[in-house]
C-alpha cells in the first residue's frame, strides 16, 4: 500500500511546479477558513469587479481613460442598485409581510385538506397517522418561528456591518477596476518562480470565473423578471416576491428550481385551488424553467467547462456547507477549479 502511494506521489509531485500549486491551494484554503468572514468584503468587491470589468475593458478599447471609465461604470452600477432598491424592495417587503400574515390561514387550509384525505381514501390513509404528522409539524413550525424571531433581533447588530460594506466595497471595486494591471503584477511578484501549473490553472479559471459571474447575474435578472411578469399577468398574488425567489433559485442548480416550486404551487393552490388557473400557472412555470435550462444557460455559459450534474450537486452541497451563500454561488467555479487542478497535475512537464 505504501509503495502504491509512493509511486503516485512521485508521479504527481516530483515536478516542483506541482508542489507549488499544492502549497498555494493549501494556503488559500487556510486563509478562507480562518479569516473568511474578515475577508468577505474583499471577496464581495472582487465579485463585483469581475462583473464590471468587461464594460470597463470594452470602453477602454474605444480610447477612453481607464480611471474615468471605472468611475462611470461604477456610478452607473450603483445608480441601478439604488433604483432597484427604491423601486423593488418596498414592494418585496410588503408582499413578504402580507404572506407572513396569511401563512396561518394557508396552513389551516392545508391541514383541513390533509385531514379530509382519510375520508376520501380510508383504505390507504389512516387518520391517526395524519394527526400525528401534523402535530409534529406544528411543533417544528413553532420552533422555527421562535428561531426566526430571535435571529431578526440579533441581526439588528449587523447594521454597522452593512454600513462598512456600503462604504468600503465600492471603494475597493473602484481601485480594483482602475488599477487592475498593477494589482495583477503585484500578485504575480508574490508567486514563486516554479509557477507553470499555477499560471495554467490561473489563466483557465480567470476566464471561467468572469464568464460565470456575468452569466449568473444576467440569468438571475432575466429569469426573475420573466417569472414576476408572468405571475403578474396571470394575476397571481405575491408575483414580485415569487419572481425574485425564482430568480435567485438559479444560484443552486437543479436543487433551487425544485425547492422554489413549493411556494409557487402553495400560493397558487391557496388562491385558486385545483382549478385550470392553477395548472396554467404550473405549465407557465415549467416552461420558464425549461427555457432557462435548455436555451438561456447554454447561451450564457457557452464558455464554461462542462461538468456532470452529479459533480455540480456535490459541489453545491460541499461548498455551500463550508461557506454558505457564497459557497453556493461559487460552487460551479470551485468545481471547475478542482477539475482544472486535476488536469494540471495530469499534464506532463514540458521539455525545454
Amino acid at each position: 500500500m505504501l509503495n502504491v502511494f509512493g509511486r503516485w506521489y512521485k508521479r504527481k509531485f516530483s515536478d516542483p511546479d506541482s508542489v507549488m500549486l499544492l502549497m498555494l491551494l493549501l494556503i488559500s484554503s487556510l486563509l478562507l477558513v480562518v479569516w473568511g468572514e474578515i475577508l468577505m468584503p474583499v471577496l464581495v468587491a472582487a465579485v463585483i469587479a469581475y462583473l464590471l470589468d468587461w464594460p470597463v475593458t470594452q470602453m477602454c478599447r474605444l480610447g477612453m481613460s481607464r480611471t474615468y471609465t471605472s468611475i462611470l461604470v461604477l456610478f452607473s452600477f450603483l445608480s441601478l442598485c439604488v433604483l432597484a432598491f427604491v423601486g423593488i424592495v418596498p414592494v418585496f417587503v410588503q408582499q413578504s409581510v402580507n404572506l407572513v400574515k396569511e401563512a396561518p390561514e394557508i396552513w389551516d387550509k392545508g391541514q383541513a385538506w390533509l385531514l379530509s384525505l382519510p375520508e376520501s381514501y380510508p383504505d390507504f390513509i389512516d387518520a391517526n397517522n395524519i394527526e400525528n404528522m401534523l402535530s409534529g409539524v406544528n411543533e417544528r413550525v413553532v420552533n422555527l418561528g421562535e428561531q426566526i424571531l430571535s435571529a431578526s433581533f440579533s441581526s439588528l447588530g449587523n447594521i454597522g456591518v452593512l454600513l462598512i460594506y456600503a462604504i468600503l466595497v465600492p471603494l475597493m471595486v473602484f481601485f480594483m477596476l482602475k488599477d487592475k494591471a498593477l494589482l495583477v503584477n503585484n500578485l504575480s511578484e508574490l508567486l514563486p518562480k516554479e509557477r507553470r501549473l499555477i499560471q495554467q490553472v490561473g489563466s483557465e479559471m480567470n476566464s471561467q470565473i468572469a464568464n460565470y459571474i456575468r452569466g449568473k447575474v444576467i440569468e438571475i435578472i432575466i429569469v426573475g423578471t420573466v417569472s414576476a411578469v408572468t405571475f403578474a399577468f396571470m394575476d397571481l398574488r405575491y408575483a414580485l416576491l415569487l419572481g425574485v425567489l425564482v430568480g435567485f433559485s438559479v444560484l443552486i442548480p437543479y436543487i433551487g428550481a425544485a425547492v422554489v416550486t413549493l411556494p409557487v404551487a402553495i400560493v397558487g393552490l391557496f388562491q385558486w385551488g385545483v382549478t385550470p388557473e392553477f395548472w396554467y400557472l404550473m405549465i407557465a412555470y415549467g416552461i420558464i424553467q425549461a427555457l432557462d435550462g435548455n436555451a438561456l444557460v447554454p447561451v450564457l455559459f457557452s464558455e464554461a467547462v462542462s461538468l456532470h450534474p452529479i459533480y455540480i450537486i456535490i459541489a453545491v452541497l460541499f461548498f455551500g456547507g463550508l461557506w454558505g451563500f457564497w459557497g453556493v454561488f461559487f460552487a460551479i467555479p470551485l468545481a471547475t477549479l478542482v477539475k482544472a487542478v486535476a488536469n494540471a497535475w495530469s499534464t506532463p512537464k514540458e521539455i525545454v
